[in-house]
């Protein structure tokens, strides 16, 4: 006569332990992952996310910012396709940091962020904090550096990037009290394909009349100086941070310039390389490649569509999309269905 065991867990406690472990286990990152943006509706935004990149805005309103890769606090990037889809980009860095990661050392949240920007009115005149003034935030945050490339550019539309020479904190303090900020800042025209290097501690703010695609330290502090006197619908203005920006302002950098891009491989401009993101443009008219090597890669489309060929199968990129290769994936081929321009941003 079989005897009842004594001591066992019960049965569904035990088997449902099992099968997550199992799922751990088998859960693999070689693969692409795309995710579903995140809108963003600021009193600056317009319409073009969903007229020129195709984002399922909504009938009405202005939207401002799509963001397509993101681990900030509660702004996550959900997983839209695989085995992953539901799962946030945070939950992928907690559970499968050195897949996502690779040869860089697995960090508590993912480091970039990348976005795009439809500004249909001027943005704030701002600046943001570097990594060592943002630790002492409450709660901490990183600081944020940035790069922006020009998608398209409106006639007469303009970029400010930084304050002119010899700009001090005084002068500053009293451009601001006199409404004469604008007179400070350096100004450009930018035209499509221009890219700006915004490091943190810079005075700037896009211009009316442009879309942008952004490279970012996964950061969301802001401190602006100057609103453009502007109101709600409901007449009310946006909160200003002077004395947080004339602590944070390196008065020492004066003008920002264009980048100048450096060709280092066949149909590869490298826009940006700095201590926080490398930034590289592919113009391709034939197949490129992308990965592979123990990294994580973000690829997006500006212009034109590729199919990007990968072990797991083929995964269609169209102008406005964006995807994650994580360290763990294997390389992709990137086959241009038109003259297609991408951007492919990674750890240095």
């Amino acid at each position: 006569m079989a005897t009842k065991r004594q001591n066992s867990p019960p049965y569904d406690q035990n088997n449902r332990y099992k099968r997550r472990l199992l799922r751990t286990l088998k859960v693999t990152l070689d693969y692409p992952l795309r995710f579903q943006p995140k809108f963003r509706q600021y009193i600056w935004g317009g319409r073009r996310l969903g007229t020129e990149l195709g984002k399922p805005i909504d009938a009405e309103g202005v939207f401002a910012e799509s963001w397509e890769v993101v681990d900030h606090g509660d702004d996550q990037s959900v997983v839209a396709n695989g085995p992953l889809a539901g799962k946030t980009l945070g939950e992928l860095v907690r559970r499968h940091g050195e897949q996502l990661f690779g040869s860089h050392q697995a960090t508590e949240q993912f480091p970039l962020l990348f976005k795009f920007l439809d500004a249909n009115t001027d943005l704030s005149i701002q600046v943001h904090p570097d990594d060592a003034q943002a630790a002492l935030l409450d709660p901490p945050d990183l600081g944020k550096t940035e790069a922006w490339v020009i998608m398209d550019a409106e006639p007469g539309a303009r970029m400010f990037v930084g304050l002119k020479a010899n700009v001090d904190r005084d002068t500053l303090r009293q451009a601001i009290e006199q409404n004469q900020l604008i007179d400070h800042m350096h100004i450009i025209e930018p035209k499509a394909g221009d890219c700006v290097f915004i490091r943190a501690q810079t005075v700037h703010a896009l211009g009316k009349g442009l879309l942008v695609a952004e490279i970012q330290q996964s950061s969301n502090t802001t401190y602006r100086l100057f609103d453009w006197n502007r109101t709600d619908a409901a007449g009310n203005s946006r909160p200003l941070h002077i004395q947080q920006s004339l602590e944070t302002i390196d008065f020492a950098q004066g003008p920002v310039l264009l980048q100048t891009p450096i060709a280092v491989a066949p149909s590869v401009e490298r826009l940006v390389e700095c201590d926080k993101f490398v930034l590289d443009r592919l113009c391709l008219t034939e197949a490129g490649a992308s990965g592979g090597d123990d990294r994580f890669h973000i690829l997006s489309v500006l212009n034109g569509a590729v199919t990007v060929e990968h072990p797991a199968g083929e995964f269609e990129l169209g102008k406005g999309e964006t995807m994650l290769l994580p360290a763990a994936s294997s390389a992709v081929t990137l086959v241009p269905r038109c003259p297609s321009t991408l951007l492919d941003m990674y750890l240095p």
